[in-house]
């Protein structure tokens, strides 16, 4: 995933639900809030604000966001930090609806989520990539 120089607002315009594109400016805001950081296309549809540097112990390295979502026809998927779902399960217990995959959290709608612990994912996410706190914390 590379960014790239798409409008955010261009690619926003299209969402076609309009609950669905209110709900990614509610989450730009929330997430250039958290990093500091504007929004940012990374890819043809993720959000992605500023940057951080990775290396695998294969030895891969890259460059990602330090926070990022996908407006999906179905859901909002929300990148963190690997294995989230296990390391912030009372966090996750307050959220209210979701679904989690290896490194993403899936939400319908954003009034149907606590916003205190979904802002508590995304910054511990952010934390962590920034080197600030531990990925088990």
């Amino acid at each position: 995933m590379r960014r790239t120089d798409v409008a955010v607002e261009e690619f926003l315009a299209r969402v076609a639900d309009e609950g669905q594109r209110e709900d990614a400016r509610r989450l730009c805001a929330m997430m250039q809030e958290i990093t500091g950081d504007p929004p940012a296309m990374w890819g043809t549809s993720i959000i992605g604000f500023g940057t951080y540097h990775y290396r695998y112990a294969s030895g891969h390295e890259g460059d990602s966001a330090l926070a990022s979502f996908s407006p999906r026809s179905q859901h909002l998927a929300i990148y963190l930090v690997g294995e989230f779902g296990n390391r912030h399960q009372s966090v996750l217990a307050r959220l209210g609806p979701h679904k989690t995959g290896k490194g993403c959290l899936y939400i319908r709608r954003l009034n149907e989520v606590d916003q205190d612990a979904l802002r508590e994912l995304i910054d511990r996410s952010v934390r962590v990539r920034k080197g600030i706190d531990r990925a088990s914390a």
